[in-house]
């Protein structure tokens, strides 16, 4: 069977008088027969080259199943008067929301059964379920498309009916006032900006909603959330950059709105409550790493603002919770996450003991107030996320709930981890990279390594266990994470190094650590892999421009590799939001340093590796057509014989298949792929 040619139409673009010729613009013609069919075909043509590997395939999905405990359920945790719990079921793809009033051992109350909701759809998924104060309603919202685009309905948690109210076109997140009778909720514009806060009286036609907070700026979107204690509600209006917020009390839902601090460029702040004060995190006062402030609610400017926990240059803070007598923050130094507690009445302060060389600590959910419990996670490369309870008084940890490993075969003690520094071409930093692999697999130019990469959005992919991953770690495979710049892991600064005109720092990154790893003599470029998804399908498609013969084999989920023409194209999902991370190419500075990194744009004549390309044709975040174009054009132009295939999602968006299984046949595959040219090596 022949790979798929995509017909060329030229377009020519012209942007500050500089020309590109785009072959295949035409395939962002959604509706257009010929690009569903050529999407088809492309379809066709991966299940034809993978077609030898289907046995493993359904190997690999059968036994990442087998390794989930199929009736499995969520730690219960407890909130205005009930244990709540998310379960599944055996042999159900989909899960089950419960509560038990006051003990647990207390008859089960079924509040929304995500199964029933979902017979009959190709794609389901439920965005947010939250109950009313007084335990009576319960709003929740679904997305049948995975555009990301939810509808509210509201359910009667007495007699078990839905409502007839229903809220279209809306970020899936309700918000109740105490009053038990009205919901503030956010609706998207056409670019799939959330942009704008209504209030809802249960009861009315949606009709007469009343716009509460219009977000003009284009460059800034909307959330609206409760704070723990209950007390007040807030509109956060935020950028890249930039933070505004806004609030009433929860008792007086037709109060006008307080603003904190009106927006200023640069500034970011978040807030919580505490009595007669907020607790607000922020980089002001060029507290790049962040600190905590706190201010009186009657006057809450930036003026007002009194440090609690000065910045230190050295400790990205990351987060904090309040309790009735601690405060507890999540710091990040030298790239690991710590969790300190301070003891508010004594002001003395400890941290909790992380023994792994790499890992994930993060603060769990926290909605009890007066208590001296703390809620943590912890994973690592090598051990199940595990969720603890640890007592701040006392310091006693208890483990509440550790993922099961089922299957038979998995033990943490099997698998090594590792955190190593590669040398960066600009010789004032090194690169962690975090890694993970079998006992028994040795180190050497023969041993598969798959290294993986994300550096947008100041996003930081921590070292943390996965089910799946086993499938390739027992294979004989090394699995690295590349914690480039462009990400948080070293703090702020690692951040602003990797964005905007620094933006090849993280490309430059991702390449150093894999020549690191090759040169160190734990794989050679024959048997090194890259994989990363969305902005991480950006940093992979413009590695394998840059380096295309350092690896074997290349994965890109969900693809952001056509920058130029995006972010031209304000009616896009996203784009203008994104200015402040990749810069407005309508700036002639920003468009020729697109230009120069923007994957589908520096496609050549030359040898690429083995590539597999994946996407959804609802994706709302990377649109399908930028795979699907730079899949066309590398068919034109690569010279090699080696694999290309591209495979849509024809039912799935950005984050692939719903369902609690499904999307392990994607990771089947993508591990199909890679252990398929593994064995084409030997």
């Amino acid at each position: 069977m022949e790979a798929p040619k995509a017909k060329k139409i030229e377009k020519i673009l012209e942007t500050h008088s500089d020309k590109r010729i785009d072959n295949y613009f035409w395939l962002n013609e959604r509706e257009n027969p010929e690009v569903i069919k050529y999407l088809e075909e492309e379809n066709a043509y991966a299940d034809f080259v993978m077609k030898d590997t289907e046995p493993l395939q359904e190997q690999l999905f059968e036994e990442m199943k087998a390794r989930y405990k199929k009736d499995d359920e969520s730690l219960p945790y407890f909130f205005n008067g009930y244990w709540y719990i998310v379960r599944y079921e055996e042999g159900k793809e989909y899960p089950i929301f419960c509560r038990k009033q006051k003990s647990l051992d207390n008859n089960e109350e079924i509040i929304l059964d995500v199964n029933i909701l979902a017979e009959g759809e190709s794609y389901f998924e439920v965005g947010s379920v939250a109950v009313s104060p007084n335990n009576e309603l319960a709003s929740f919202s679904t997305d049948n498309v995975s555009r990301r685009i939810y509808s509210i309905n509201f359910k009667d948690l007495k007699t078990g009916k839905i409502l007839s109210d229903k809220i279209e076109n809306t970020t899936g997140k309700a918000v109740w006032t105490n009053d038990n009778e009205h919901v503030f909720y956010i609706r998207k514009d056409e670019s799939l900006r959330a942009f704008q806060v209504f209030r809802h009286k249960l009861g009315t036609d949606t009709s007469e909603d009343v716009l509460i907070f219009h977000e003009k700026d284009d460059t800034f979107d909307v959330n609206v959330f409760k704070t723990k204690s209950l007390e007040y509600i807030f509109i956060a209006s935020s950028s890249t950059i930039s933070d505004e917020h806004r609030f009433i009390p929860s008792d007086n839902v037709f109060a006008d709105w307080t603003i904190i601090q009106p927006r200023i460029d640069d500034l970011e702040y978040s807030v919580e409550h505490y009595e007669d004060e907020f607790y607000i995190i922020t980089n002001a006062d060029d507290a790049f790493n962040f600190k905590i402030v706190k201010t009186k609610i009657s006057n809450c400017g930036i003026e007002n603002w009194v440090d609690v926990i000065p910045h230190r240059p050295e400790v990205l803070l990351e987060g904090f919770e309040i309790f009735k007598n601690y405060l507890v923050l999540e710091e990040r130094e030298q790239g690991l996450l710590q969790i300190k507690i301070i003891d508010e009445k004594t002001q003395e302060s400890h941290y909790l003991p992380f023994s792994d060389p790499t890992y994930t600590a993060y603060i769990g959910v926290n909605l009890e107030f007066d208590t001296e419990v703390l809620r943590y996670g912890y994973t690592s490369l090598t051990q199940p996320s595990s969720t603890y309870e640890y007592n701040m008084k006392e310091k006693t940890t208890k483990l509440l709930k550790q993922q099961e490993v089922l299957g038979g075969k998995f033990l943490a003690e099997n698998y090594i981890s590792e955190r190593i520094w590669a040398d960066s071409r600009d010789g004032n930093s090194k690169v962690p990279i975090s890694l993970v692999y079998h006992k028994d697999t040795k180190k050497s130019a023969d041993t598969p390594l798959l290294l993986y990469g994300y550096g947008s959005y100041g996003h930081t992919v921590d070292a943390s266990f996965s089910n799946v991953r086993l499938s390739i770690l027992d294979r004989g495979f090394i699995y690295a994470i590349a914690h480039i710049r462009g990400g948080e892991y070293l703090g702020r600064e690692w951040y602003e190094e990797g964005k905007m005109l620094f933006k090849k720092n993280t490309f430059f990154d991702f390449i150093d650590a894999a020549k690191f790893l090759v040169k160190e003599n734990y794989t050679s470029a024959k048997h090194l892999y890259a994989m990363g998804g969305s902005a991480g399908g950006l940093l992979v498609g413009a590695v394998m421009n840059y380096e295309p013969s350092l690896f074997n084999g290349i994965v890109a989920q969900v693809p952001f590799v056509d920058v130029v023409t995006t972010m031209l194209d304000e009616t896009i999902p996203l784009t203008t939001g994104e200015y402040d991370e990749w810069g407005n190419p309508n700036d002639e500075e920003y468009y020729q340093y697109m230009k120069e990194y923007s994957p589908y744009d520096n496609i050549e004549a030359k040898e690429y590796p083995n590539v597999l390309i994946t996407t959804g044709l609802h994706d709302s975040q990377v649109q399908y057509w930028e795979p699907a174009k730079w899949t066309a054009k590398l068919r034109e132009l690569k010279t090699d014989n080696n694999i290309l295939i591209f495979k849509t999602d024809m039912s799935a968006g950005h984050g692939g298949a719903s369902g609690r299984f499904e999307s392990l046949k994607e990771d089947a595959l993508e591990y199909a792929f890679l252990l398929k040219l593994e064995n084409k090596n030997d």
